[in-house]
């Protein structure tokens, strides 16, 4: 499985100088991509490639592995050439991901047995009704951090045992294993059916609903009522240590993979918010909100994720609550290619700014269902309050502001959770280039909102988690002083508007309930 990449790799030097990159695959939903950051953590190169999106039926959503890891391949040798190293300029490797994606692959050919499930996909609704008249949906929540809901993997790796023939004996007696893209990368990278490592870190096993918070281990009573086989499950290691070598026939051949952190937990590890009562909001695909709250679990009663922030070797593993919202980046890019409104994402912020404001138009996108703080799967989208007045700037501002709101109702649950409220929010992520939603989201927050110099926070953590476990950084307060600012809004609405804008917003996601069935 490990292939040549794409890109020709430099000559090599007869003797290198001691490694002073770290180079991050940060695998996400839409692209993949590889960054060379030098040891002030600052961006040398990107080599980036977009996969494509499969909709097979209204709610499914899949991605070819293959194409993955040809893309992985590809992505690092464009960003090893642009910035002119080879792999002895390298320390080590870090990998981030989309979570919750399901991979099913034979371990003796290396093939997908399906396409991966991506954790967008609503198929398992009916497997989650089913397992929530027991207990309701937060049935396991004590012992996951999660609530029931099709977001997570466990339901996803059943459906692909159950759909293709022969995959579930097969997945009990060791012939297939799972993986979520970081383990598929992994396994790829160090060697594939040739001895690949077969492992993930606790804050990805903290997403499938088959990891207790507790022990840190897959759960037994959890694997057989979700009917997934632990024979095939990856083994729980930290978010920092050496977990293998890539492989002969990588340009990267022999460094080390030292760092494995989800997408969500490795944008807060960039954003250096280490420690309890930390915060960072990420713009993507979807909105992820994620509050440190150190060694302590705490439990939300209000709609928040239970989740691991990151362990780093064999240390206290640190904790989070976070806010998942599904639909936010992909909110916009539906403007563009589903109804014409833009022909490049990029054209959002001008359009919007054509108007004084949403002219009363709401947009909810609730395209399947509501992630956090409500967790309501029958809801569907909506566009509220149209009149003969509304023009397409008017759609594009409520979408713009959508993307706001939805991280309110979030940062509310979150502040009434925590011992002390959130006074800043550090953001990151494609859309925090787009200043008129920044300023609108310190004005709905409240709280100033805080742009770093380096915007490419996910890739950053992996790199980071990767260079401490090798010695590239010494310690947390090394990576915290890296931190920098680039911008900072302050709030500046007025708080009648305010206040109207933010009751017409709640209004509107409850037009949005019970319509599925």
């Amino acid at each position: 499985m490990a292939g040549s990449e794409h890109v020709a790799e430099p000559a090599e030097p007869a003797e290198a100088a001691e490694p002073a990159h770290v180079v991050a695959i940060d695998q996400g939903t839409t692209s993949t991509r590889a960054i060379v950051f030098d040891r002030q953590g600052r961006v040398v190169s990107v080599g980036q490639q977009e996969h494509r999106q499969h909709f097979p039926r209204p709610g499914w959503v899949e991605h070819d592995p293959m194409e993955i890891w040809a893309n992985t391949r590809h992505v690092i040798g464009a960003a090893l050439g642009d910035a002119g190293i080879t792999r002895h300029d390298v320390a080590a490797i870090g990998i981030t991901n989309q979570r919750e994606t399901v991979i099913v692959w034979d371990r003796t050919t290396g093939r997908p047995v399906h396409h991966a499930i991506v954790w967008q996909d609503t198929r398992t609704q009916d497997t989650v009704d089913a397992l929530a008249r027991d207990g309701g949906v937060r049935r396991f929540a004590d012992r996951t951090g999660l609530p029931l809901a099709t977001y997570f993997s466990a339901t996803k790796i059943a459906w692909i045992l159950d759909h293709v023939d022969g995959a579930r004996e097969r997945a009990e007696q060791g012939e297939l294993l799972f993986g979520t893209p970081d383990t598929w990368v992994l396994w790829n990278l160090t060697g594939g059916v040739d001895g690949g490592v077969h492992a993930t870190d606790v804050t990805n096993a903290s997403r499938t609903l088959l990891m207790s918070l507790e022990t840190l281990d897959w759960d037994d009573e959890l694997c057989a009522t979700f009917r997934v086989p632990r024979a095939m499950l990856p083994r729980i290691r930290s978010s920092s240590e050496i977990y293998g070598h890539a492989a002969s026939g990588s340009l990267l051949r022999h460094v080390p993979i030292a760092g494995i952190l989800g997408d969500q937990q490795a944008a807060t590890f960039g954003q250096a918010a280490f420690d309890a009562g930390e915060s960072k909001n990420t713009y993507g695909t979807g909105n992820f909100l994620i509050v440190n709250t150190g060694t302590e679990r705490v439990h939300s009663e209000a709609g928040l994720i239970t989740t691991v922030a990151y362990r780093l070797g064999d240390e206290a593993p640190r904790y989070a609550l976070e806010g998942s919202i599904a639909v936010t980046g992909s909110l916009i890019q539906w403007l563009r290619d589903n109804l014409g409104i833009i022909d490049s994402s990029a054209e959002i912020e001008k359009l919007a700014a054509s108007v004084d404001d949403n002219g009363d138009v709401y947009v909810v996108p609730a395209f399947a269902g509501l992630f956090a703080p409500y967790w309501r799967a029958d809801a569907r989208g909506a566009i509220v309050g149209l009149t003969r007045f509304a023009t397409k700037a008017h759609i594009a501002r409520a979408a713009l502001e959508a993307v706001a709101y939805q991280s309110l109702d979030v940062f509310e649950v979150a502040n009434a959770e925590l011992e002390t409220p959130i006074d800043e929010l550090r953001v990151d992520g494609g859309m925090v280039a787009n200043e008129l939603l920044m300023q609108f989201q310190a004005d709905v927050l409240g709280v100033p909102v805080v742009r770093p110099a380096v915007a490419e926070t996910t890739a950053l953590g992996a790199a980071y988690a990767a260079g401490l476990a090798v010695g590239v950084w010494s310690d947390l307060d090394e990576l915290r002083a890296l931190w920098r600012e680039d911008r900072r809004w302050e709030p500046s609405a007025d708080p009648e508007e305010r206040a109207h804008g933010i009751a017409r917003w709640r209004q509107a996601v409850e037009r949005t309930f019970d319509w599925a069935e």
